[in-house]
């Protein structure tokens, strides 16, 4: 018999929540650390969470991803400054689901999931992809994932 892993099969779901606003003008490519995932196996479904977005900069997009981290074995994994979200369209303000992150990752192999398997946690960032944040920009959203 073999186990599964607890974000395979009666893992806890988590709801991460957050909240931004701008408090001043930022330089074009700015981000901002939206959540941390905690440590250990920590499978992001990213398929379930959502995104409201108002950046007033016209032709804004965004980018979703990660900072630098340290998986279970010690080794050094790369930021992704758009693994989650690549360039994704914020001209207007809006809902962007998470069926829609989902495809612009590329995670449909993966049924909008992504696996993080971290010692200290993965900082979750969005980031200005061409534009300057503008003071009173917003963009607040959801992330659910599955642990132990």
């Amino acid at each position: 018999m073999v186990s599964n892993d607890t974000t395979e099969w009666h893992g806890r779901v988590r709801i991460v929540t957050f909240a931004h606003t701008q408090l001043e003008a930022r330089d074009a490519t700015s981000s901002v650390a939206l959540a941390r995932l905690p440590a250990g196996r920590v499978r992001l479904l990213l398929v379930s969470g959502a995104l409201t977005v108002n950046w007033t900069t016209a032709c804004a997009t965004l980018d979703l991803g990660w900072d630098a981290y340290t998986d279970l074995e010690g080794d050094a994994v790369a930021a992704d400054p758009n693994g989650l979200a690549d360039g994704l369209d914020v001209d207007t303000a809006g809902y962007v689901t998470g069926a829609t992150l989902a495809a612009l990752a590329g995670l449909a192999a993966t049924a909008g999931t992504r696996l993080f398997e971290s010692k200290d946690g993965v900082v979750i960032r969005a980031t200005s992809e061409d534009v300057a944040l503008a003071n009173g920009d917003t963009l607040s959203g959801t992330l659910v994932t599955v642990q132990e």
